[in-house]
């Protein structure tokens, strides 16, 4: 598509391009709004309002944190508890911010965003709240002793910020200071030392990157002892410089860009992207090591290794205790926790979770010893597990069942993608289902992301319940088997994801899970690209699709919001060698009128200030204008998780669900 006919809907907030969102929004809901749909809604939101869910919670200090959405408070109160309160049936909570009241006060649709509360005495934090769950925040401080916002305190009007405390009257800052001050990422350019009582922009400049770069950032550790302030030069997507800098002086951290790195106390951990040499020692991509941090900054630091990954495991994630570090990895994705002492890197299994669940990190206090990690299964709802680092966990919390699993199945297949390659992918489908029948293929593949078997609710009360198949691909690009599984498929091996997730649609069929009739798939970002591939250049291979917050024409992603930060991930589509392999698969310019494309369910949110509506809304005039099926829906709000609530959250899954069963059953 040399000329884009459709380039005046890329205008978010345009009179022109709302009144098309309009008159699109209105015939999905009249084709799909019926009872059914009701129905699924009032089940959904059920789920998600229920005072029976888990209440997450954040150690900070003395008191354990939460911040939680039900009926009565939809936008959502910031709260706290103390441990062993916590611990009870019914917990005392003291409402430190009500977020529903604050935006009635202020007539603003205000989104909670999270709060950088002071360490280590936790006396201030740094609010963030949303319009409308976007990207972009205001930032407001607020006194943890009289939960009262600070009159005259840190504030910082709508943008994307980052914002860190050095000190109780000092802040680390990156944020829309004026013109050149953001990268054409859209994120900070520069960062400053902002103290109490001085104008913004008299602030203290640390460092300036380049506009070409994603973004810059700072830290500050206040670990009594290890206090150090860090700075971050991101200058793609998963490259970066890293800085400590002392008084004046800025000391470059030795370590592969592509690594991450992390420090507690005194120890530097470097978890490599790509294989890395050293002296005559190869360390393999995707294994962490650990180094004394002072030593390691002046040449005198030896390497060892906490883990090395294998052909089957990788590192899925982990976090400091005090004095232990805890492990996640995954082995043919199923995870595994454990329990590391640095010095020895020993590593100790953790008593007490249970056996085949899927086991996250909820919380870990890096000044004591205490952890918080949740343990479900696609069939078993989430237990809240508590333990010290050393000891074993115990349960203190446990979600009630949201659908009847006695009938459920999971198991485990591999199917070899067109390269040979074997691809791993869960099924959760009836023991007493003989036929074929209505199945949903989930996936993403993309930046290293790791999609891992977990409970959903909704998914279980809208879907399988209803007798629906679930199935969940592990395909390329995302970080199930470490960082090679990702960085094989990136820019021009683009292709290996899509031929992946197609593998295993078709092994759906040969093995008679499903048809191509019965056989739907739904993405959302990146996930939203993958979908748009397969309308586009696998539809024969499906029945229906839902396509959200989708990326979508790959000519123009860089232009639009934060896309130039991903050109790392796809190629640099001004670039004709890049735009040479882009283009094979980009939806957009890849829309057919004459192979029939399955019906398609576009999703996106006006206030997604991510990845551009444009994509969603240019996609769906280009296939009506096609002649291919194609539903669209247009939330006002959400950012790009699509919703801002419990009830738009609950509305969006009821109108999926809805779509697939009209059209696959």
């Amino acid at each position: 598509m040399t000329h884009d006919p459709y380039l005046w809907l890329e205008e978010i907030t345009g009179d022109a391009a709302l009144d098309w969102v309009r008159k699109h929004n209105e015939p999905t809901l009249a084709r799909f709004g019926g009872d059914r749909f009701e129905q699924m809604r009032a089940e959904a939101l059920e789920v998600l309002d229920t005072d029976a869910r888990i209440p997450y919670v954040r150690r900070r200090g003395d008191h354990l944190y939460n911040f939680w959405r039900d009926a009565d408070n939809p936008r959502g109160l910031w709260r706290r508890t103390t441990l062993d309160s916590y611990r009870t049936e019914q917990p005392q909570w003291d409402v430190l911010i009500d977020v529903d009241r604050i935006a009635a006060a202020d007539g603003e649709n205000w989104v909670w965003a999270g709060a950088e509360v002071l360490e280590p005495d936790f006396s201030l934090a740094l609010v963030e709240l949303s319009r409308g769950g976007a990207d972009a925040t205001v930032v407001r401080e607020f006194d943890m002793k009289t939960w009262q916002f600070v009159t005259d305190g840190f504030q910082l009007p709508e943008a994307k910020s980052s914002v860190t405390w050095q000190d109780r009257d000092t802040v680390l800052v990156g944020t829309d200071f004026g013109p050149g001050s953001l990268t054409d990422s859209g994120y900070p350019r520069i960062v400053k030392r902002w103290r109490r009582g001085q104008p913004l922009p008299a602030a203290e400049t640390l460092f300036e990157g380049e506009v070409t770069d994603v973004s810059v950032g700072c830290g500050y550790d206040a670990t009594p002892g290890f206090e150090r302030l860090l700075i971050t030069r991101s200058f793609d997507f998963f490259n970066r410089h890293r800085y400590e800098l002392r008084g004046d002086t800025l000391i470059e951290i030795d370590a592969p860009t592509d690594a991450g790195i992390s420090w507690h106390r005194e120890w530097l951990l470097i978890r490599p992207r790509t294989d890395w040499t050293v002296g005559s020692t190869t360390y393999r991509a995707g294994s962490l090591l650990a180094a004394n941090y002072a030593e390691y900054l002046d040449g005198t630091g030896e390497l060892q290794v906490v883990f090395e990954p294998d052909e089957h495991s990788s590192l899925d994630n982990y976090a400091w205790t005090r004095d232990r570090l805890v492990l996640v990895t995954l082995v043919d994705v199923i995870s595994q926790v454990t329990v590391v002492t640095p010095g020895t890197w020993e590593r100790a299994e953790i008593p007490g979770i249970p056996p085949n669940t899927n086991t996250v990190l909820v919380d870990v206090d890096e000044y004591g010893d205490e952890m918080f990690l949740d343990a479900s299964g696609f069939d078993t709802p989430s237990r809240l597990l508590w333990g010290r680092a050393g000891d074993a966990v115990t349960e203190v919390k446990r979600a009630p069942p949201f659908f009847d699993a006695a009938d459920l199945q999971v198991s485990q297949h591999f199917v070899a993608s067109a390269d040979g390659t074997m691809v791993p992918y869960f099924v959760v489908g009836h023991r007493h289902n003989q036929a074929p029948g209505p199945t949903l293929l989930s996936g993403y593949g993309g930046f290293e992301v790791a999609n891992t078997p977990s409970y959903g609710g909704v998914l279980g009360r809208l879907w399988l319940s209803r007798g629906g198949t679930f199935v969940l691909a592990n395909i390329r690009g995302g970080g199930e088997y470490g960082p090679p599984w990702h960085t094989q498929a990136m820019r021009e091996n683009r292709h290996l994801v899509y031929e992946d997730f197609a593998a295993v649609a078709e092994d759906l069929v040969v093995r008679g899970i499903t048809t191509v009739t019965q056989l739907g798939a739904q993405g959302g970002s990146n996930g939203g690209l993958l979908m748009g591939v397969m309308l586009t250049q696998y539809p024969e291979l499906f029945g229906a699709l839902v396509c959200s917050v989708p990326l979508l024409d790959m000519r123009r992603f860089h232009l639009l919001l934060a896309g130039a930060s991903w050109m790392a991930e796809y190629g640099d589509p001004d670039d004709p060698d890049d735009w040479e392999f882009i283009s094979r698969y980009s939806p957009y310019q890849n829309i057919s009128a004459d192979r029939r494309h399955p019906p398609v369910l576009i999703t996106t949110s006006t206030r997604d200030d991510r990845v551009h509506p444009g994509h969603a809304r240019k996609m769906t005039a280009a296939l009506e204008d096609a002649g291919q099926p194609v539903h669209y829906y247009e939330n006002i709000e959400g950012g790009h998780a699509g919703a801002a609530d419990n009830a738009q959250t609950a509305f969006r899954s009821a109108l999926i669900y809805e779509f697939l069963w009209s059209v696959l059953s």
